[in-house]
């Protein structure tokens, strides 16, 4: 049995912040704000997994209420959803996610993006697909007041 689930994040960008996306310092003038690291990518990818078992949202399982994940890694997010879902008896079969921002340019930090989502989620990298794209200076992403990401995963029962 497969299950398909997909998620959506936004942050908008905030100074003296870093830019973290799957889990890769991306230099830039600004960060994300969040209540963790703000690793808006990871965020989606979360989503997407936990919407695959029908397990609620991220802000759910890791509400921005809770001070144990101020400022918290979202590769450890991701890792416990992986354990949700493994919970649930389900493991991921591939992923896929799409970063939307006009800057920065994240051609040279896509490589190591896919090595992280696939060690975190114990998948071979050609089972990971991360990607980004602008908005053609349309929007908010497009205006860089922030980033935005969208993610698919497919999972399938153990």
């Amino acid at each position: 049995m497969y299950r398909l689930g997909n998620g959506f994040d936004v942050h908008r960008f905030a100074p003296e912040r870093d830019l973290v996306l799957c889990g890769v310092k991306v230099p830039h003038t600004l960060g994300l704000l969040g209540h963790s690291d703000a690793d808006v990518a990871l965020h989606a990818l979360c989503d997407a997994i936990l919407g695959a078992c029908a397990l609620r949202d991220i802000g759910y399982h890791f509400p921005d209420t809770d001070p144990r994940f101020k400022g918290a890694d979202s590769r450890l997010l991701l890792r416990h959803t992986l354990r949700l879902a493994d919970e649930r008896g389900y493991r991921p079969v591939n992923v896929d996610v799409t970063i939307i921002a006009q800057a920065p340019r994240l051609l040279a930090f896509i490589p190591q993006m896919i090595e992280n989502v696939a060690a975190d989620l114990g998948l071979p990298a050609d089972c990971v697909s991360v990607k980004a794209t602008t908005t053609e200076r349309l929007g908010f992403t497009g205006r860089g007041e922030g980033i935005a990401a969208q993610a698919t995963a497919l999972l399938c029962r153990k």
